[in-house]
């Protein structure tokens, strides 16, 4: 086990102090993972450390060049946010694309949001419907109920009331809570039976 895995084995466990002793040596090496790691317990301010996005960011930035999927979704977040850094959608819309890239399901869900609203890229519902149905269809709520909003609205697909539901349903049944409450007032109304 590499001294990095051993770090994550520490964080698991909430033993955060111990976790920042073996990353510090490691981040200033340049080690990826350890660079993601050690950003995690700044952005957190766990183990000892103050809580200091600024500096979270720049680790998660290093450890997103060196191509960690995790540290480039919390790049693209932090860019979208402006936390720990100016905002900055066109640079969120970058990152989130390179995680995606690498599997980030998340990623894929957030860069559709971006083209969604046209936010750092040029509107684009077409994308957005492409992004949030790969989400949705790994599972993940929020594409899910994204991609039953855009069926509702015939944004970027045929508009498909059945299809809406159906994609909204199953963000319910993961608990998201609109999805949920859509659900429950179309119920009430009589317009869907489950």
């Amino acid at each position: 086990m590499s001294d990095a895995q051993t770090a994550f084995e520490h964080i698991r466990r909430g033993e955060y102090a111990h976790a920042a002793q073996i990353l510090k040596p490691l981040a200033e090496a340049k080690d990826p993972v350890a660079l993601y790691y050690l950003g995690f317990l700044y952005f957190r301010g766990l183990g000892g450390l103050e809580r200091d996005s600024k500096k979270a960011f720049e680790l998660y930035l290093e450890a997103a060049i060196r191509e960690v999927p995790l540290a480039q979704f919390e790049v693209a977040l932090m860019l979208e946010n402006g936390d720990g850094c100016e905002r900055n959608y066109s640079e969120a819309a970058f990152w989130y694309e390179e995680a995606a890239k690498r599997g980030n399901i998340e990623a894929y869900n957030n860069l559709g949001a971006l083209y969604r609203e046209g936010l750092g890229v040029i509107q684009d519902y077409k994308k957005a419907f492409i992004l949030f149905k790969k989400a949705a269809e790994a599972g993940n709520p929020q594409a899910q109920f994204n991609l039953g909003a855009l069926y509702d609205l015939g944004l970027g697909c045929e508009e498909d009331k059945e299809q809406a539901i159906a994609w909204c349903r199953k963000a319910a049944f993961q608990g998201h809570e609109k999805a949920k409450n859509i659900i429950n007032r179309l119920q009430q109304e009589g317009k869907i039976v489950f």
